[in-house]
């Protein structure tokens, strides 16, 4: 009777919880550091052609086959997938950055910057976002460059909204009144009152952003407008292996799909622990 007490304690419930996102987190921020680096140091011989090895079915020697040029599936994928992690993992931050800045500079400084960021965040919300990714591309010139500049460039907005509102919020509260009343300057508010609030959050949507940083830069690789097509990136392979579809060479897409749609659940797991762990709600439990 005892024990179901204790199991049905809210304490316990809470700190069993938070464990077990700890847990969570840890484990997939490994996994994560394991693919991006692990990734990066696979050489390029792992993957060569080898004209005798063309179209292999999976099996123990290559798990995930080969292609049409005899290059293993599996180091080819690896490979691809380390660059979608750098270029999503550089992208996030960036627009975070961008989202940080501007949200709290529109709530702080007011007048026509805040109007001028209200108007840029729905001229970039109101236009197709694909479509406005593509057209950076081009104008930065295709590559790892431009896809990183357009993903970043079109991720910002969504938490721009939210650290406005925070901040706007936070206004209004007794210590930032106080410390105005004192004769404290904006800047010594923003630095000392806003961002120590505001930073976890954030960090918490740059984890949640990530994937979708990741998915996009996929998407735009695969149109053609993305990373070149002679490097081993995601969106290149699933773009190679759709001529050889029809052929029954089922392999060349449905594992580096399935591996890119892993690297996705797992971000998108690592944001839910990492916002349980931060989130204020219950980093007091």
């Amino acid at each position: 009777m005892s024990a179901l007490l204790l199991n049905s304690d809210p304490v316990v419930e809470r700190w069993n919880g938070h464990k077990t996102a700890t847990l969570v987190f840890a484990l997939t921020l490994v996994l994560l550091l394991t693919a991006g680096i692990g990734g990066s140091l696979i050489p390029e011989s792992t993957y060569a052609v080898h004209f005798d090895q063309t179209n292999l079915p999976p099996s123990p020697a290559h798990p995930f086959g080969t292609d049409w040029l005899g290059r293993d599936m599996g180091f080819r994928a690896l490979k691809g997938l380390s660059i979608s992690i750098r270029i999503g993992l550089f992208a996030s931050i960036v627009s975070s950055l961008i989202a940080l800045l501007m949200g709290i500079g529109a709530a702080v400084l007011g007048g026509w910057f805040d109007r001028f960021v209200l108007w840029l965040v729905d001229l970039m919300q109101g236009m197709p976002h694909l479509i406005f990714m593509i057209f950076i591309a081009i104008l930065v010139g295709r590559g790892i460059p431009g896809v990183m500049i357009g993903v970043a460039a079109t991720h910002w907005v969504g938490l721009c909204r939210i650290v406005r509102a925070e901040t706007i919020h936070l206004r209004t509260s007794p210590y930032v009144i106080a410390s105005r009343q004192m004769g404290r300057s904006k800047w010594f508010i923003a630095t000392r009152h806003y961002i120590p609030y505001i930073v976890p959050q954030t960090l918490v949507a740059t984890v949640l952003m990530f994937p979708h940083a990741i998915l996009h830069e996929s998407g735009l690789t695969f149109l053609g407008f993305g990373i070149p097509m002679e490097l081993p990136a995601i969106g290149v392979i699933l773009s190679e292996s759709m001529r050889y579809l029809s052929s029954g060479y089922w392999w060349l897409a449905v594992f580096p799909g399935l591996l890119l749609l892993g690297l996705v659940l797992t971000i998108d797991r690592c944001g839910n622990s990492l916002s349980t762990l931060i989130s204020p709600s219950t980093a007091q439990k």
